[in-house]
């Protein structure tokens, strides 16, 4: 068994051609001993792009190769062009697990109908969380977000939920309305942290697991900024199997996830804020039921990915 990876895949390549050329030959080489579940190809993983995607391959790829043993037979790790196209994806066939933004995991859920399986836990056993947040320079005016009217601000990526939902739906409450400001979308995570450490924007959305992340690079120093605004804990992406799934699949995954080393999800668990990370811990929708309820009274549909 082995583990097989692709780069960042464009949206529309991989709606339009899929990944039958890649599953081919595990179909030729499969033996007695290969599962029925992934006898007809490999096991194809399907990851948002909430880090920059050459540092996500090799974290996923310890990740994909232990659950590669457990399961007994390949599992194909990708980096989707954005998180569109992980829902697009997994709604055409084309990815049988995927790790979705909270946000995400929402509309895969109606979409795509992906089931939630497992996150990611602490040291302690719990459920892992992490924060959305707006930040700007220290010396900065901006004292509050009822500070931002006229102002620049930098979010993440369309449908993100710590980069983008998040902080709209914070703006919403303080009584600012979003034509009352300019946002731009900076592209990810990472690049929005950049607009305001490179002095392009006023204010940017910068989560927690980007803090840390970037802080431990050396690429964020926070005694330079001032967060001004901190949303509600977020429970941690949950890693989610298609709904039409063959059943033996669904449990052979849960059982694989849930059993996986410490070693196998430490380096993952770095880039979500998980340090040192738990065990893999079991979920259900109703885990993310908040992140429904948000989308309903944001009025979010599957467009606005």
């Amino acid at each position: 068994m082995k583990t097989r990876y692709l780069a960042l895949i464009p949206a529309a390549l991989l709606a339009a051609v899929g990944l039958s050329s890649c599953a081919s030959p595990a179909v030729q080489n499969a033996s007695a001993n290969t599962p029925a579940y992934c006898a007809e190809g490999p096991i194809k993983f399907g990851i948002e792009p909430y880090e920059d995607p050459a540092k996500l391959e090799p974290a996923y790829r310890v990740l994909a190769d232990a659950m590669a043993e457990k399961l007994g037979c390949e599992v194909e790790v990708q980096v989707v062009e954005d998180y569109s196209a992980e829902v697009l994806a997994m709604a055409n066939n084309r990815l049988d697990i995927g790790q979705f933004g909270p946000m995400g995991y929402v509309f895969a859920s109606t979409k795509a109908g992906a089931e939630p399986i497992a996150s990611f836990g602490t040291a302690d056993g719990e459920l892992s969380t992490y924060t959305a947040g707006i930040w700007v320079p220290k010396d900065s005016a901006i004292q509050s977000i009822n500070d931002l009217k006229g102002k620049d601000v930098a979010l993440g990526g369309i449908g993100s939920t710590s980069g983008d939902v998040l902080p709209r739906y914070g703006l919403k409450k303080a009584g600012i309305s979003e034509s009352d400001l300019d946002i731009s979308y900076a592209g990810g995570h990472p690049e929005a942290l950049l607009a305001l450490t490179n002095g392009t924007v006023d204010a940017a959305e910068i989560n927690s697991q980007t803090f840390a992340s970037a802080t431990a690079a050396g690429t964020f120093k926070p005694e330079d900024f001032r967060q001004i605004w901190i949303s509600d804990a977020i429970p941690n992406d949950p890693i989610t199997i298609r709904g039409n799934a063959d059943p033996a699949l669904k449990e052979a995954v849960r059982d694989a996830l849930v059993n996986l080393p410490a070693e196998a999800i430490a380096e993952v668990g770095a880039f979500l804020d998980v340090t040192p990370p738990g065990p893999l811990l079991a979920v259900t929708k109703e885990t993310y039921q908040p992140l429904f309820d948000l989308a309903a009274t944001m009025g979010l549909t599957e467009e606005d990915l």
